[in-house]
């Protein structure tokens, strides 16, 4: 289609999804022709067009006309980005619409804000739409199993391009609010349709975005509005429920603070939540304690693979008193018996990923206790997926992994495809080189089926690479779902 009519399809989309005004109109369309390079313009009638479809025509234009010198997936959303930017209305609009919606609801406010995210394409739906999803029902509830196809892989020319392009530490990092309106480059996304919701959190200046990869429904991100690293303490536990004070439709967790427990991004202070109840959330209590000093606070263990301590209570600030209690204690706790260790050499181990949300009149934390010590036997971490589960999850467990949602890397597609070709096809997959690192994997589980056909070899997998993330929780638990990890879980308790 002609270009012409792209823009003005272009302008349309943004009129209906109210990125736009009709007094903006002129202006934006003015905006499209000077960054496209396109020099006549006649208002032609055009069809409603999908986003998808209209940046791509206006992506090959601009590779056609050289205004793009690279037709790569990294150098095509840096200039898409650009392009969106030209229906984007100003922060200090966004804001002023949020705060206005935020005075009839919190839930009206973050309405407005998520379908800005996604009208803007700055969280780009086609990409969120090829992430493989399922459910996966354990003894500890369904278990969110996601295959991560949004992320877009960079191409060969770009990671060199990247490798010689100028090193730059503006913005410092993913997370800083300097990010809002950056063009982007090589080595850093474009966020030129970005908007930030400034937000106080602990008296200080936090900013309030989605995730732009939204790994569950209203997938956010609130982070310090100064670059300075994570630390959980009690004023960690306090900015939680100052957040969900505001935003009681939301969670709010942050991840560990130590290495190899700990989220991607250490160095820059953040907490992640959303409209979204995991299955941790809905884990029954087992059983319940009262602890001397803090009785009004209900504490009790959850019933999940990794080790987590429920508190819940109608006053956040005594909840808040107690975590900090129970935090403080587990960062000096050592049990040998059940090969606990508070530090070794000097380097500390204990910390704890932190989950905050209101439920009815009440206010809920979950603790959940992490250890980061390794061995020769686990040099990746002895509470962390160990080697036979690598196949399948290698990488950190991080918070949205702990409460129950599998975010599994992209080349499982490719190799599970392949993998249930060869089943039904009785072959070696021993001797097939990028799946023989599942061979035994998958002679553990084939004899538990009378029979794989066709028809069932989807849901016979996907079910397997769920149980397979059962273990990698229970993997990640510091006290084992046996006897013993019982006893060794209220020896702690007992400390508290």
């Amino acid at each position: 289609m002609e270009i012409q009519a792209r823009i003005k399809q272009l302008v349309n989309y943004g009129m209906k999804a109210e990125l736009l005004m009709e007094e903006d109109r002129i202006y934006t369309t003015n905006l499209l022709l000077d960054l496209l390079k396109v020099t006549e313009y006649e208002d032609l009638e055009v069809e409603e067009g999908e986003l998808e479809d209209i940046l791509k025509d206006m992506l090959d234009y601009a590779f056609e006309q050289k205004i793009i010198d690279d037709n790569g997936v990294v150098t095509r959303d840096l200039f898409d980005t650009r392009i969106m930017n030209c229906l984007m209305p100003r922060p200090s609009q966004v804001i002023k619409t949020f705060n206005g919606y935020y005075k009839e609801s919190p839930t009206k406010a973050t309405d407005y804000f998520y379908k800005l995210s996604q009208d803007s394409d700055y969280i780009r739906r086609y990409r969120i739409k090829k992430d493989l999803k399922w459910v996966t029902n354990t003894e500890y509830g369904d278990l969110d199993i996601t295959i991560n196809l949004s992320k877009p892989e960079k191409d060969p020319r770009a990671i060199a391009a990247a490798k010689n392009a100028k090193a730059s530490s503006y913005p410092k990092c993913l997370l800083c609010k300097e990010n809002e309106g950056f063009a982007g480059n090589l080595n850093h996304p474009a966020r030129e349709n970005h908007r930030i919701i400034p937000i106080i959190i602990n008296e200080q200046n936090w900013g309030f975005q989605y995730s732009p990869y939204v790994y569950y429904n209203e997938h956010c991100i609130v982070f310090n509005g100064e670059h300075t690293p994570m630390k959980i303490d009690r004023q960690a536990f306090r900015k939680l429920f100052d957040f969900v004070k505001q935003f009681p439709h939301y969670f709010l967790g942050s991840n560990a603070d130590l290495p190899i427990v700990g989220g991607s991004i250490l160095a820059h202070d953040h907490f992640q939540g959303g409209n979204y109840e995991f299955a941790m959330a809905k884990a029954p209590i087992e059983q319940t304690y009262s602890i001397k000093g803090y009785e009004e606070v209900e504490v009790g263990i959850v019933k999940w693979p990794m080790s987590v301590l429920r508190l819940t209570g109608s006053d956040e600030n005594k909840i808040i008193d107690l975590a900090d209690h129970i935090l403080t204690t587990w960062r000096g706790y050592t049990d040998e018996k059940a090969f606990i260790y508070a530090e070794t050499d000097g380097e500390p181990h204990n910390t704890i990923t932190p989950i905050a949300r209101k439920v009815g009149e009440e206010y809920q934390l979950d603790l959940v206790l992490r250890n980061n010590i390794t061995t020769k036997e686990h040099p990746l971490g002895v509470y962390h997926p160990h080697a036979d589960l690598h196949h399948i999850k290698k990488e950190n467990i991080g918070l949205i992994e702990v409460m129950g949602l599998a975010v599994l890397p992209a080349r499982l597609k490719k190799e599970m495809e392949h993998l249930k070709q060869c089943i039904l096809e009785g072959k070696d997959i021993r001797q097939e080189e990028e799946l023989e690192k599942h061979a035994d994997w998958v002679e553990r589980f084939l004899p538990n089926y009378e029979s794989v056909t066709k028809e069932n070899i989807d849901s016979i997998v996907e079910n397997e690479i769920g149980k397979v993330f059962e273990k990698v929780l229970l993997d990640a638990g510091v006290y084992k779902r046996t006897k013993e990890g019982r006893e060794a879980f209220e020896r702690f308790i007992e400390q508290l």
